[in-house]
């Protein structure tokens, strides 16, 4: 292959952003980016919806940093937590009597039904969240949530 000079001539110098452009388009192409696998692509997505539930239907009584309780105890590193255990905040006595550890199951079946699953529970007037899509994509953003972040 033989390489010919590049003469881009024009009054107003719009030839050229062409040819920039078009260079830089070669460059930046997807053809020259490694994929992404599918899998990562999808869990990146999960978190990034997840948050967006956490933010529409959370955020109101949660946060998810460390130590800000508020109405809710914060969310950072609820997977592997005992329920009702946070020792600054004050839970319900059913909170507090919960025998389990925070784990995806159990917080899918407290997602969707609070009062079924912890009976007495203080989330009042929260009701559960009826979509088991938006479950699941919280849930991955929960996980996404380290207690050492």
């Amino acid at each position: 292959m033989r390489a010919y000079p590049l003469r881009v001539s024009d009054r107003n110098g719009f030839g050229r952003i062409a040819v920039l452009n078009g260079i830089a388009y070669l460059l930046l192409s997807t053809s020259s980016v490694p994929s992404v696998p599918q899998e990562l692509t999808s869990q990146n997505a999960d978190v990034t919806s997840g948050q967006q539930v956490f933010n529409n239907i959370c955020r109101m009584c949660h946060s998810t940093k460390e130590g800000d309780n508020r109405l809710g105890p914060h969310m950072r590193g609820i997977i592997g937590r005992k329920a009702g255990s946070l020792p600054d905040y004050a839970y319900s006595s059913a909170m507090k009597g919960a025998n389990f550890v925070w784990d995806e199951e159990t917080l899918e079946r407290f997602i969707a039904n609070p009062d079924e699953t912890v009976p007495g529970n203080s989330m009042k007037p929260y009701n559960g969240l009826a979509s088991a899509d938006s479950r699941l994509k919280l849930i991955a953003f929960f996980k996404s949530l380290a207690s050492d972040q």
